[in-house]
């Protein structure tokens, strides 16, 4: 009976790493998309680059 335990509360334990496995394997890749939608948002595109260098009527200055 005691041998029956043992493994009962071993199964439970791994059952127990595994969901914490997975949890922590999503929350990291949930992380990463959120990180990188910040670095998208953070950078300029070509496009605000070139209105740096344009003058008041919209024509670049040379």
């Amino acid at each position: 009976m005691t041998d029956e335990t043992d493994k009962a509360a071993g199964r439970g334990q791994g059952g127990r790493q595994d969901r914490l496995k997975s949890a922590l394997r999503e929350n990291l890749k949930r992380r990463k998309v959120q990180a990188r939608e910040r670095a998208a948002m953070s950078e300029p595109s070509h496009n605000d680059d070139e209105s740096l260098n344009e003058g008041p009527a919209g024509k670049a200055d040379d």
